[in-house]
């Protein structure tokens, strides 16, 4: 075959074309879903119970975790799993010990322990 004589019988092994994946590469928050968590932490912050939080994107899930030190595990984690959102719903809310504390299909009543604990703060 000579530089430029191309011919489909004699394509070159490398020329695969990927079959396209119908789902994402990895799993994320929205714009609203961050702004929500993100509130929620400023106000936390304000409470002096969280000083730092770390967020991880995962193929299957997007994680948000607070800390109350850098140097210790995280003390509250919210997790939005989409494989579940037929299931027990995708939005998991879990405590320093990795229980589970609630699940659900908005993020709202998941938040929801993360807020009155937040209320009995500031009234006390």
């Amino acid at each position: 075959m000579r530089g430029g004589d191309f011919s489909p019988h004699f394509a070159p092994a490398a020329s695969i074309i990927p079959f396209p994946r119908s789902w994402p590469s990895q799993v994320g928050f929205e714009r609203v879903e961050l702004m929500r968590i993100l509130d929620l932490y400023g106000r936390m912050v304000a409470a002096g119970e969280w000083r730092d939080y770390a967020m991880n994107f995962d193929r299957d899930a997007a994680s948000f975790a607070a800390f109350r030190r850098t140097a210790e595990r995280p003390t509250t984690r919210i997790e939005k799993r989409p494989a579940l959102r037929g299931k027990q719903g995708m939005w998991a809310l879990y405590g320093e010990a990795g229980q589970v504390l609630k699940r659900g299909h908005e993020l709202a009543g998941v938040l929801f322990p993360l807020e009155r604990k937040l209320l009995k703060l500031v009234e006390a």
